[in-house]
């Protein structure tokens, strides 16, 4: 290659690098743009923000020292309050955590227990219809254009949050913790069965034309020859979503559908700041429990997962407010 063509291409690499810049510029002039003219059109006021710390910081303080006097029935009927509830509640080897559970109250042990109970069996209640729909949206299964009649019904449910469902469901069950089963059940249609169809997506076609060539019928070729090699990560993404849908059952809570939100609500509600400061601790605890296991299990079934989370990264997550909307769910 003559010297003035080497010049030629670098002075073209050179173009095309100054071209990514200017590009680069200019997106981000928009995306600052766009920012600040949606904050003014919101009315956020940075300066009358920090003219309200002090009153934050009052606030802040009413839920210190965290009161846990509803910890257990035996320290609500003996107003043991503050930490001493913790202790107190594992008396004769934890009877009156026991005695919480098998009764009916408003314990944070066992409002506690509603809301693990609410993600888990709206997860078990969405999976076949995940599973159903997930299936059948990947062209491994339908054909092209057909596929796309499921694909649009979970894009359907997935464009809907958690939040809404429940008030499309108050006709039917009220908003309640019947109401909070469906609506997470059929969150988890969309969101766990855009998962799976993802998955059959990107699965090998070798053993899919061994099952073939032995005269299998179709339901065998997408049980022996695809699902099979999706099942791991079927079960991983399942606990994925079960601790997302922890998460929505707290925020469901908050707007009546019982468990430990529904109890920081009414806390609050009565200026009982510092009995809500005990059931945020519980959220913190449930959540972090429910991801740490999650994570444990999930660490040993997908090939590409060999760590499990550790307690620094799941306390992260708690950060990210698309996983208690419901909204994030994208593949990680």
């Amino acid at each position: 290659m003559s010297n003035s063509r080497i010049d030629e291409t670098l002075r073209r690499l050179e173009r095309r690098r100054r071209v990514r810049q200017l590009l680069g510029v200019g997106l981000l002039a928009v995306v600052l743009a766009a920012t600040y003219f949606g904050l003014n059109f919101i009315g956020f006021d940075p300066q009358e923000l920090w003219a309200q710390v002090p009153e934050e910081v009052e606030f802040l303080r009413s839920f210190v020292p965290p009161n846990f006097v509803d910890f257990t029935v035996y320290t609500q009927q003996n107003n043991i309050t503050g930490l001493r509830a913790i202790p107190a509640s594992f008396r004769n080897f934890g009877q009156p955590i026991i005695d919480s559970l098998t009764t009916d109250s408003s314990s944070l042990v066992r409002l506690s227990l509603v809301t693990v109970i609410l993600g888990f069996t709206g997860t078990v209640l969405g999976f076949p219809l995940a599973l159903f729909f997930g299936v059948l949206g990947s062209e491994q299964v339908t054909p092209f254009p057909f596929n796309f009649i499921f694909r649009g019904v979970m894009s359907a449910i997935r464009a809907i949050p958690a939040l809404v469902w429940i008030l499309i469901y108050v006709p039917l069950a009220g908003i309640n913790e019947v109401s909070a089963v469906l609506a997470i059940a059929t969150d988890t249609v969309g969101n766990l069965g855009r998962l799976l169809t993802d998955e059959l997506e990107e699965i090998d076609e070798g053993p899919i034309e061994a099952i073939r060539s032995t005269g299998a019928s179709r339901p065998q070729v997408i049980g022996f020859g695809m699902l099979s090699q999706v099942s791991s990560s079927y079960v991983a993404w399942t606990l994925y979503i079960l601790e997302i849908n922890t998460r929505i059952a707290i925020s469901l809570g908050v707007v009546g559908a019982g468990g430990i939100g529904r109890y920081i609500r009414l806390r609050q509600d009565l200026f009982k700041y510092q009995k809500a400061a005990a059931g945020i601790i519980m959220v913190f605890l449930i959540v972090i429990t429910v991801e740490l296991l999650s994570s444990r299990i999930r660490s040993r079934l997908r090939p590409d997962e060999h760590e499990s989370k550790s307690l620094v990264d799941a306390v992260k997550d708690l950060a990210d407010g698309g996983k208690w909307l419901g909204t994030g769910t994208d593949r990680r």
